[in-house]
């Protein structure tokens, strides 16, 4: 394989930081572009073909960086689903305006393939139905709605360019952090982990009824190399698993995961009463990613072992 030069920007976050390394043992050119630091792990770092230092609303920065002749740029960097309620003008100066930045500069530089993340929440309130990517859209929240603007900045660089802009819609991913200063521990599987091993418990904060498609990591990582090395015209993809749990499953499987390893069922505490209203079980299609050769591997059980071999190990 000719080696690809690759630019992944929050290339030392919790998704970047396992993208870069798989991409890396993959054989590809990384550059991991970072917004404070190089991180401290040379191991890491000596992976990399570069790893740079940058601001990515820096317009001068942005130019420069665009004269190493990248041929695929992945785009990380947003504010998450909390940080995004904040000022209108902070939020799309971050999940926004950065995006049509990196288009519009690198689409005069000859990039091949632009991979936009974005997130499923641009489908709304899910119901009881099977979502693909030609499902409507019905943002309800800032960080859907500046992704799906994100999304068409993307659909414009299609038609005006000479860039492939892909779309990936992530759903929920877990999974152990490359680097302990990753911020991973609010995400739901990976609370429910830490919360067995750290307090012998597992306390959910809702009735256990709302629904999730989980996708590990590693499995995440394999679906963004399909996207890089298809030639299929397809321009948006679900990255997901196509299969949904409630937390309540969820949290039945941490504690089933933990009972084995460790010879104790902990208590399981739902700390509200269950709704009178069933809740919608929806299925996010994948059909579209998995016929460019991508299949998950990572059962939930298997993620969750290794999220308790993960702890076990910075406890020592």
């Amino acid at each position: 394989m000719v080696k690809k030069k690759v630019l992944v920007t929050g290339g030392s976050g919790y998704i970047g930081a396992r993208l870069c390394l798989h991409l890396a043992k993959e054989g590809y050119l990384v550059t991991a572009l970072c917004h404070s630091k190089i991180p401290d792990d040379n191991e890491w770092v000596s992976q990399m073909d570069r790893v740079i230092v940058g601001d990515v609303r820096n317009e001068e920065f942005l130019d420069e960086l665009s004269d190493y002749d990248y041929e695929v740029l992945i785009h990380l960097v947003s504010l998450d689903h909390h940080q995004s309620n904040s000022i209108p003008s902070i939020v799309t100066s971050v999940n926004v305006t950065p995006v049509w930045s990196l288009l519009d500069v690198f689409s005069k530089k000859g990039l091949s393939k632009f991979i936009y993340f974005s997130t499923a929440q641009v489908y709304g309130i899910l119901q009881n139905e099977v979502i693909t990517e030609n499902s409507a859209t019905d943002t309800r929240n800032a960080y859907g709605l500046t992704h799906y603007i994100g999304e068409m900045l993307c659909d414009y660089y299609n038609r005006i360019s000479s860039i492939e802009c892909r779309v990936v819609r992530l759903s929920n991913s877990y999974g152990a952090p490359i680097f302990e200063e990753n911020n991973c521990w609010w995400l739901v599987v990976n609370d429910l982990c830490k919360m067995a091993y750290c307090q012998k418990k597992i306390i959910l904060q809702s009735d256990g009824t709302p629904l999730r498609d989980f996708i590990h990591g590693w499995d995440l990582c394999h679906g963004v190399q399909a996207i890089i090395e298809t030639s299929e015209p397809y321009t948006t993809y679900n990255l997901s698993t196509g299969n949904t749990f409630s937390i309540l499953e969820i949290a039945k499987k941490v504690q089933t995961v933990y009972a084995k390893r460790y010879g104790i069922e902990l208590p399981l505490v739902v700390t509200k009463n269950k709704t009178n209203s069933k809740p919608s079980l929806y299925k996010l299609d994948n059909s579209l990613i998995k016929s460019i050769d991508f299949e998950p591997k990572w059962t939930l059980e298997d993620g969750i072992d290794d999220l308790f071999n993960y702890l076990e190990k910075i406890k020592k």
